[in-house]
């Protein structure tokens, strides 16, 4: 084979590599979108029904039960070898922590169709940490995408326009930005961490850290007895919420391997379609004619802003 063959066999080989790269990426995120929309909808039934700090212990325990014989030896390495990177995993688990709280309650307090999009901006916030620390940089294309996700973002949040005096805001809302600027930051730790030790690893640590510091409460609290009796009565429901959840984050982890952390952020981003659908169908939530157009442009500009950005 001659040196001109040669190398047009390892570019071919070269492409393909990429290629199946980012198709591994692509897939994960598609996976992570689905498992986050039907994810935040059981979130939402599960935190109403046994109320958010009980959710999030039940979702975060299982995660940390059942990831423990896939990462206790690399845990043990981690300690002997990286100490360092303990570091990361704390503050991701922090945050998450705090972000986590604000987003089971807003889904407990709001409509599932308003304050799904609201989550939306963790795009924005994502790709400027993204363009801050690792250099992603933005094209005109995806500032004006940018533009139009915070326009749906604040008609989907208004309930009404009748007095701009008095603005009446939909329940859920504040909690929701405020889980959604903690999100945005997480997203980037949490693809920094998985790089830096593994998915398996982040979802693990991140898990029994909050279940740990609920666990306490409770304990403090006197309210220990309330997560055996929410056990008795509701099995399946907390079953699937702790699986499909945990199951989103891997695969979000899982795509941040083989694609951008913004990309990664932006494509699975989607799934707020999703779970507005299912909230509309299922919980006959009511929109006005104005967050109908939000909803529209926050969907439509997170999937444009995914498509352009890869």
């Amino acid at each position: 084979m001659s040196r001109k063959n040669k190398l047009k066999l390892v570019i071919n080989l070269l492409l393909i590599n990429s290629l199946l790269f980012i198709f591994m990426g692509i897939i994960f995120a598609t996976l992570a979108l689905f498992s986050w929309g039907v994810g935040d909808f059981l979130i939402q039934k599960s935190t109403r029904r046994l109320g958010d700090l009980v959710a999030l212990f039940y979702v975060t325990a299982f995660g940390g039960l059942v990831l423990l014989p896939f990462v206790f030896k690399d845990f043990y390495q981690l300690l002997k070898d990286q100490p360092e990177d303990l570091a990361i995993l704390f503050l991701t688990a922090l945050i998450i922590m705090i972000a986590a709280i604000l987003d089971f309650k807003a889904l407990r307090v709001g409509k599932i169709s308003v304050v799904e999009p609201i989550f939306a901006f963790e795009v924005p916030i994502t790709v400027i940490l993204g363009m801050i620390f690792i250099g992603e940089f933005l094209n005109l294309s995806q500032l004006v995408l940018m533009f139009f996700l915070v326009l749906g973002i604040i008609l989907i949040a208004i309930k009404h326009f009748s007095d701009f005096k008095n603005i009446k805001v939909e329940a859920g809302v504040w909690l929701a930005l405020g889980a959604t600027a903690g999100m945005g930051i997480v997203n980037f730790l949490f693809g920094l961490s998985a790089r830096q030790t593994s998915p398996l690893m982040i979802n693990w640590f991140i898990s029994v850290f909050i279940a740990f510091i609920l666990f306490c409460y409770f304990v403090f609290s006197h309210k220990l007895h309330t997560i055996a009796e929410v056990w008795q009565n509701n099995k399946m429901l907390i079953f699937a919420v702790s699986l499909i959840d945990n199951l989103a984050w891997l695969f979000f982890a899982a795509a941040t391997l083989y694609i951008p952390i913004a990309i990664a952020t932006g494509f699975s981003e989607s799934y707020i379609a999703l779970a507005a659908g299912l909230g509309l169908i299922f919980n006959k939530e009511k929109l006005q004619p104005h967050q109908w157009i939000g909803l529209f442009l926050v969907v439509s500009a997170v999937f444009f802003l995914a498509l352009v950005t890869i």
